[in-house]
């Protein structure tokens, strides 16, 4: 019987001798690759991600250099990036060291896109002959397996050495990314991760870079609440002259203060928000006024959902899963959660309903666990409103529903571990 490929911890190796680590990588990359068995395994990361890629045609001897941005679109993504406000924190924490261990801080969107480069002036030019440059595309299902655009696939920390890299003119570096997350709802802002050429990898730097990005994001949640707070100052003399139900939000919908109303921590607003009647999900018919620094919504009678609805989920894009909902009162979308992206989708499977024991069954393979569904459904309710009916729970009657599927089954909500999600790969039909 063949024996299983070791697990080797190339890491540690690296720490002690790089070259060493280095050729053994090459040989497990050019075997792996060529798929052929291999005695060392690579690390579950980096061979998960190897197999994404090889789905997607990457030449893994010549790569692609993505075009870049212009250098105006470049300046644009920056300012509207939140990750232009943690800059200061990022420097702070990572250019000092990174500068004598001859690394670079590089800072991408969440498209994978690089807004900012810094770093030990030699390394930068190396990164230039990478095309790691401003305004290139590292998003993994570009170039491969890669310190910006792995971490930001899998959400969490990713050191890639050396032939850890997909692409064979990567293999001379290290990268290590670290995504950063927006503290209010967990979508992907970006990643930052600090490169460097190979002989500069040390272990240390995975928890480095974390903890970097960690700050980060702390410092995110305190400019959102000391925000919200001013906004709610000024949001105290107008609320209280006011009969009936209204809230005073900031300009992503989050709340800053209610009267007459249930407190939800976020309204969700159209895309392009702009004075006037709106038909919301969470409030209903209502109108928006703009206040500085936000909106206040004003709730008109309760009123149902009248006309045609046309709702669109779409499950084309590991971890950018949203909803989009059109019709007589306009258009708005609202990204999901993984949990969420489960639940509607094993809705739009079963037009007829489903019951929260069917969900439960479907989700946990437990019918019973109906107090999490309900805890669930409810809150996407919060966003779907009139749009979601229970008892059981479906789509509103007569609304068009329509799903939007990657092209490989197997990118169908990828890391869901729902038993229903997992047996099925194929569209349902509309209503």
């Amino acid at each position: 019987m063949a024996k299983a490929p070791l697990d080797v911890d190339v890491t540690r190796i690296a720490a002690v001798d790089a070259a060493r680590a280095a050729r053994l990588l090459s040989e497990v990359r050019s075997a792996a690759l060529a798929g052929q068995r291999t005695q060392v395994a690579p690390r579950p990361v980096i061979g998960q991600s190897w197999e994404r890629v090889l789905r997607t045609g990457i030449d893994p001897d010549h790569g692609l250099n993505s075009r870049l941005l212009p250098r105006e679109e470049v300046e644009r993504r920056r300012e509207a990036s939140a990750l232009r406000h943690v800059l200061p924190v990022l420097r702070e924490g990572l250019l000092s060291v990174a500068d004598v261990a001859q690394h670079i801080m590089v800072v991408a969107d969440e498209d994978g896109r690089v807004l900012w480069r810094e770093g030990h002036p030699s390394v930068l030019r190396k990164a230039d002959g990478l095309g790691f440059e401003l305004g290139a595309d590292w998003r993994e299902d570009v170039v491969g397996t890669n310190g910006v655009g792995t971490p930001a696939v899998v959400r969490r920390p990713v050191q890639v050495f050396a032939s850890e890299h997909f692409v064979r003119s990567h293999t001379t570096w290290t990268c290590t990314g670290a995504p950063v997350t927006d503290p209010r709802d967990g979508r992907l802002l970006g990643v930052v991760d600090v490169s460097g050429p190979l002989e500069t990898m040390h272990p240390a730097t995975l928890a480095w870079v974390d903890s970097v990005a960690k700050l980060a994001e702390a410092r995110l949640r305190e400019l959102h609440l000391s925000a919200l707070e001013r906004l709610r100052a000024v949001a105290a003399p107008v609320l209280a002259r006011l009969d009936g139900r209204a809230a005073v939000v900031d300009r992503d919908g989050w709340t800053a203060a209610v009267a007459g109303m249930p407190y939800t921590p976020r309204i969700p607003l159209p895309k392009s928000a702009a004075p006037g009647r709106r038909w919301l999900p969470a409030v209903g018919l209502c109108s928006l006024e703009p206040l500085a620094g936000g909106w206040l919504v004003r709730a008109d009678e309760e009123v149902a959902v009248h006309g045609d609805a046309r709702i669109v989920l779409d499950l084309t894009r590991a971890r950018r899963w949203s909803v989009a909902v059109s019709g007589g009162a306009g258009s708005w979308s609202h990204e999901l959660s993984p949990r969420h992206a489960e639940l509607l989708y094993l809705l739009a499977l079963h037009p007829d309903g489903r019951s929260a024991a069917d969900l439960a069954e479907a989700v946990f393979g437990d019918p019973a666990r109906t107090v999490t569904v309900r805890a669930e459904m409810s809150r996407v309710r919060r966003y779907l409103g009139a749009f979601l009916e229970h008892r059981p729970y479906r789509f509103r009657e007569g609304a068009e529903v329509r799903v939007l599927l990657p092209d490989d089954p197997r990118d169908l909500l990828p890391h869901s571990t729902a038993p229903a999600v997992r047996r099925t790969g194929t569209a349902p039909s509309a209503p």
